[in-house]
């Protein structure tokens, strides 16, 4: 059974899922812990399932490097097989990477290479982009550069807002986790750097 840490810093929609398809008795991945770097919404969603949950609030740090040597203290204590960054708005520092690459994975609202960064909704419709996607990748050291594991296009519409856009995307991203997370549960999918 693959073990999973989540973090995140919003309302864990991904989380959400994850945790429901994680329910599932045939899922070989069990959710053991979710973290994040405020008080967020999410935490509502381990909290229905029993999940454990710590929080390293980043402001409360002198450095981002500081930060991530405190969140690689919580993990280490989980010791998670798989770290899925679940609506995470930080850039992990190179330590935390460097101890969890590539086992260290994030979804991504465009279609990788395309519309990298914290905008890639607001980016697709401001480059007048006909279609967009989801993607799920490796964590590396660059912002949204690592190996990618799924991706999938979707239509940009032409009434489309950043929010509707993302809404459409959102399910999406959602379902590629779910089977990126079950793939590399299974041995079907293996993660390299």
């Amino acid at each position: 059974m693959l073990t999973v840490a989540v973090l995140i810093s919003g309302t864990g929609s991904n989380l959400r899922a994850l945790l429901n398809a994680a329910n599932e008795p045939d899922f070989p991945a069990r959710v053991i812990v979710v973290g994040a770097d405020r008080q967020a919404d999410g935490f509502a969603h381990a909290e229905t399932y029993g999940i454990p949950t710590f929080m390293v609030p980043y402001q409360e740090f002198d450095s981002r490097e500081a930060w991530g040597d405190e969140l690689l203290a919580h993990l280490d204590v989980w010791n998670p097989d798989l770290v899925v960054l679940s609506g995470l708005m930080r850039l992990l520092p190179a330590a935390v990477v460097a101890a969890w690459a590539p086992r260290l994975i994030n979804t991504h609202p465009a279609y990788l290479p395309e519309f990298p960064g914290a905008h890639g909704v607001r980016d697709a419709l401001a480059a007048g982009a006909e279609q967009t996607g989801a993607s799920v990748i490796v964590v590396d050291d660059g912002v949204d550069t690592g190996p990618i594991l799924a991706q999938e296009r979707i239509p940009v519409l032409p009434d489309d807002t950043e929010h509707t856009l993302h809404e459409r995307i959102k399910p999406v991203e959602r379902r590629l986790l779910i089977d990126v997370v079950r793939r590399i549960a299974t041995g079907e999918l293996a993660l390299t750097s």
